[in-house]
């Protein structure tokens, strides 16, 4: 298969793409096609690595309302809210609702995703499910699954042994939410717990790290501090990290330097940040995002999470990674004309290093056939117009095609 004249990631030449047994053949200009291949003209559009959901709650997608709203937008009212629809909890529902959503994020140019799986129940009902349609759906969706104990792992019963049985089933990551733990002594004691689970089985790690307006919730020095000197560094992440929105500025100085030392990666989740924080102020009222735009200067890696759509959490949503951007830029004050350009990095390439996916992940020569096309010449134009992804192809194979959107003004 021969796709011709795509701008790759914002260049300004046009370039063609040769793909052989799902993989990328050649990529070069002016490429001739051979005898019987089949040419796709793409009329200079846009081609990028596919994106990436790097931290979004597929258990509980599509539950918003269901039994009672989160009327306060608080995330502690969410937690609530999750606890009632837990008790109807089935693998028929949490499949038939996963499937859903990951059909969603698959129109949006999505082909991997990080999925934090709530452990806190005996039964690890919603684990099962999704663990069945990571292998169900492995043909077009990569789904890594986070061990994540919604209400802690020492504040909850039997919550280490969940999370360790969670692993043992499958899991490919160990989570953890010291903000949420009784005390600060349960808060340092959890990550240390998961951190040695990680170590154990060999698997990656990725925390909901101060998910609070609080400046005293310290929980990301201590994970920082355990990823430097367990080696584990850039297999680790820190998801959320609301909490240093409100750091005084002395100490993020300090910190800094042992989060680059620790080599951790971050995730922002801009809409849901947003939402969920400042609930506690008055006026002024804090933006609750993670310092991304300090931490990108500082050469650590950041990426972009929906974290929820349509649930407790997130009354909206349908899993467009542009919305993610689009707030993340203006919350985070990153509107040059460079920053618009990079941000589809956010939900690509940053990401990729988050999952861990190595050198495969990219539009290279040699690398698995994965990429979009969307319908812009560049990432600025593809987010300021709201772009199409017109086409999605895993090792070679369309997987997703839309139309651009016909619009008429009469007058």
């Amino acid at each position: 298969m021969l796709i011709k004249n795509l701008y790759i990631e914002n260049a300004t030449e046009a370039m063609d793409i040769r793909i052989t047994d799902g993989k990328f053949e050649k990529i070069a200009a002016g490429l001739t096609a051979m005898p019987g291949e089949e040419v796709v003209d793409c009329g200079g559009r846009l081609a990028l690595p596919p994106f990436i959901e790097s931290h979004v709650h597929l258990d509980t997608c599509l539950t918003a309302g269901q039994p009672v709203w989160n009327m306060s937008g608080t995330l502690f009212e969410g937690i609530e809210c999750w606890e009632k629809r837990k008790e109807t909890l089935t693998k028929e529902d949490v499949k038939a609702r996963v499937n859903r959503a990951v059909r969603m994020q698959a129109s949006h140019g999505i082909q991997y995703v990080r999925t934090h799986v709530d452990v806190n129940d005996p039964k690890l009902t919603a684990l099962e499910a999704i663990l069945e349609l990571r292998e169900e759906l492995k043909d077009f969706m990569t789904i890594q699954i986070v061990a994540f104990p919604q209400y802690g792992i020492l504040s909850y019963p039997n919550g280490k042994g969940l999370v360790e049985q969670a692993v043992k089933m499958g899991a490919d990551a160990v989570g953890a939410i010291p903000h949420f733990e009784f005390t600060r002594e349960y808060s340092v004691e959890s990550l240390n717990i998961a951190m040695a689970i990680a170590e154990k089985y060999d698997k990656l790690v990725d925390v909901h790290c101060d998910e609070i307006d609080d400046e005293a919730s310290r929980g990301l020095e201590t994970l920082a501090a355990r990823a430097y000197e367990s080696g584990l560094r850039d297999r680790v992440t820190a998801s959320h990290t609301t909490a240093m929105h409100s750091y005084n500025n002395a100490y993020v100085v300090r910190l800094m330097r042992l989060l680059k030392m620790s080599g951790i990666n971050f995730v922002a989740n801009p809409c849901v940040n947003v939402h969920l924080g400042g609930r506690m102020d008055n006026y002024p009222k804090r933006r609750s995002m993670t310092r991304v735009k300090e931490l990108t200067a500082e050469g650590i890696n950041c990426s972009f999470g929906y974290d929820d759509i349509f649930d407790p959490w997130n009354p909206l949503g349908n899993g467009n990674m542009r919305d993610v951007v689009y707030m993340g830029l203006y919350a985070g004050h990153m509107l040059g004309y460079d920053e618009i350009m990079g941000s589809y990095k956010f939900i690509s390439t940053n990401a990729a290093r988050t999952l861990h996916l190595g050198e495969s992940y990219g539009i290279k020569e040699g690398n698995p056939a994965n990429f979009i096309v969307m319908d812009a010449k560049n990432y600025y134009d593809a987010l300021n117009e709201d772009a199409e992804v017109l086409y999605s192809y895993k090792d070679g194979k369309l997987i997703v095609e839309n139309k651009p959107a016909e619009r008429t003004v009469k007058f």
